[in-house]
Protein backbone atom coordinates (compact mmCIF):
# COMPACT_ATOMS: atom_id res chain seq x y z
CA UNK A 1 0.00 0.00 0.00
CA UNK A 2 1.55 3.44 -0.98
CA UNK A 3 1.55 5.99 1.41
CA UNK A 4 2.94 9.57 1.32
CA UNK A 5 2.71 11.04 4.87
CA UNK A 6 3.16 15.02 5.28
CA UNK A 7 4.17 17.03 8.35
CA UNK A 8 5.85 19.88 9.25
CA UNK A 9 2.91 23.03 7.95
CA UNK A 10 1.88 25.23 10.84
CA UNK A 11 1.36 29.15 11.33
CA UNK A 12 4.31 31.42 10.68
CA UNK A 13 4.88 34.88 10.62
CA UNK A 14 6.15 36.41 7.32
CA UNK A 15 9.67 36.03 6.91
CA UNK A 16 9.49 33.16 8.77
CA UNK A 17 10.70 29.34 8.16
CA UNK A 18 9.56 26.37 8.02
CA UNK A 19 9.97 22.43 6.64
CA UNK A 20 7.97 20.25 5.41
CA UNK A 21 8.78 16.45 5.56
CA UNK A 22 6.90 13.40 3.77
CA UNK A 23 7.57 9.98 4.74
CA UNK A 24 6.86 7.31 1.61
CA UNK A 25 6.20 4.15 1.47
CA UNK A 26 4.95 1.26 -0.43
CA UNK A 27 7.42 2.12 -3.75
CA UNK A 28 11.02 1.71 -4.68
CA UNK A 29 11.64 4.89 -3.64
CA UNK A 30 14.61 5.53 -5.59
CA UNK A 31 13.03 5.19 -8.60
CA UNK A 32 10.18 7.71 -8.18
CA UNK A 33 10.47 11.46 -8.70
CA UNK A 34 9.29 13.38 -5.60
CA UNK A 35 7.64 16.90 -6.09
CA UNK A 36 5.83 19.28 -3.63
CA UNK A 37 2.60 21.21 -5.06
CA UNK A 38 0.38 24.14 -3.48
CA UNK A 39 -3.10 24.61 -3.47
CA UNK A 40 -4.68 28.04 -2.11
CA UNK A 41 -8.31 28.63 -1.85
CA UNK A 42 -9.60 29.50 -5.11
CA UNK A 43 -6.91 28.40 -7.01
CA UNK A 44 -5.15 25.67 -9.12
CA UNK A 45 -3.10 23.19 -7.73
CA UNK A 46 0.92 24.39 -9.10
CA UNK A 47 4.00 23.08 -8.78
CA UNK A 48 6.90 24.12 -5.98
CA UNK A 49 9.50 22.09 -6.48
CA UNK A 50 10.95 18.59 -7.69
CA UNK A 51 13.91 16.10 -7.57
CA UNK A 52 14.91 12.85 -9.32
CA UNK A 53 15.94 9.73 -7.42
CA UNK A 54 19.61 10.53 -7.15
CA UNK A 55 19.20 14.07 -6.58
CA UNK A 56 21.11 15.43 -9.41
CA UNK A 57 18.02 17.29 -11.35
CA UNK A 58 16.25 19.75 -9.26
CA UNK A 59 13.32 22.14 -10.32
CA UNK A 60 12.03 25.40 -8.40
CA UNK A 61 8.98 27.38 -9.63
CA UNK A 62 9.80 30.51 -10.06
CA UNK A 63 7.74 31.98 -7.33
CA UNK A 64 10.01 30.48 -4.81
CA UNK A 65 13.23 30.22 -6.58
CA UNK A 66 15.86 30.88 -4.41
CA UNK A 67 13.55 31.15 -0.67
CA UNK A 68 12.34 26.87 -1.24
CA UNK A 69 15.01 24.17 -0.85
CA UNK A 70 13.80 20.28 -1.85
CA UNK A 71 15.70 17.48 -0.92
CA UNK A 72 15.74 13.82 -0.30
CA UNK A 73 16.93 10.76 1.72
CA UNK A 74 16.56 8.02 0.23
CA UNK A 75 17.86 5.94 3.06
CA UNK A 76 14.89 6.99 5.21
CA UNK A 77 12.27 7.15 2.05
CA UNK A 78 11.69 10.82 2.98
CA UNK A 79 11.53 14.03 0.82
CA UNK A 80 11.94 17.35 2.40
CA UNK A 81 10.91 21.28 1.21
CA UNK A 82 12.99 24.13 3.38
CA UNK A 83 11.09 27.10 3.22
CA UNK A 84 12.31 30.40 4.17
CA UNK A 85 11.66 33.92 3.74
CA UNK A 86 8.29 33.00 3.40
CA UNK A 87 5.57 35.28 2.13
CA UNK A 88 1.84 35.78 2.71
CA UNK A 89 1.26 34.24 -0.70
CA UNK A 90 2.78 31.17 0.15
CA UNK A 91 -0.25 30.59 2.41
CA UNK A 92 -1.57 27.09 0.75
CA UNK A 93 -2.27 23.40 1.49
CA UNK A 94 1.45 21.72 0.24
CA UNK A 95 0.99 18.32 -1.29
CA UNK A 96 4.02 15.65 -1.11
CA UNK A 97 3.59 13.81 -4.78
CA UNK A 98 5.72 11.29 -6.85
CA UNK A 99 5.71 10.33 -10.35
CA UNK A 100 7.77 6.91 -11.44
CA UNK A 101 10.92 7.37 -13.47
CA UNK A 102 13.48 9.92 -13.76
CA UNK A 103 11.75 12.50 -15.67
CA UNK A 104 10.62 15.25 -13.58
CA UNK A 105 7.19 17.52 -14.66
CA UNK A 106 5.44 20.86 -13.56
CA UNK A 107 2.33 19.13 -14.15
CA UNK A 108 0.30 17.80 -11.30
CA UNK A 109 -2.05 15.75 -14.00
CA UNK A 110 1.68 13.44 -14.22
CA UNK A 111 2.20 12.52 -11.01
CA UNK A 112 1.31 9.25 -9.41
CA UNK A 113 0.41 9.51 -5.83
CA UNK A 114 -0.52 12.07 -3.55
CA UNK A 115 -0.22 13.01 0.32
CA UNK A 116 -3.27 14.40 2.45
CA UNK A 117 -2.25 17.50 2.42
CA UNK A 118 -0.47 20.10 4.97
CA UNK A 119 -1.41 23.74 5.73
CA UNK A 120 0.90 26.37 5.43
CA UNK A 121 -0.12 29.87 6.62
CA UNK A 122 2.02 32.43 6.62
CA UNK A 123 0.54 35.83 8.65
CA UNK A 124 1.47 39.43 7.86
Amino acid sequence: QVQLVESGGGLVQAGGSLRLSCAVSGFTFTTYVMGWFRQAPGKEREFVASIIGSGGSINYADSVKGRFSISRDNAKNTVYLQMNSLKPEDTAVYYCTSRRGYSASRLYEYYDYWGQGTQVTVSS
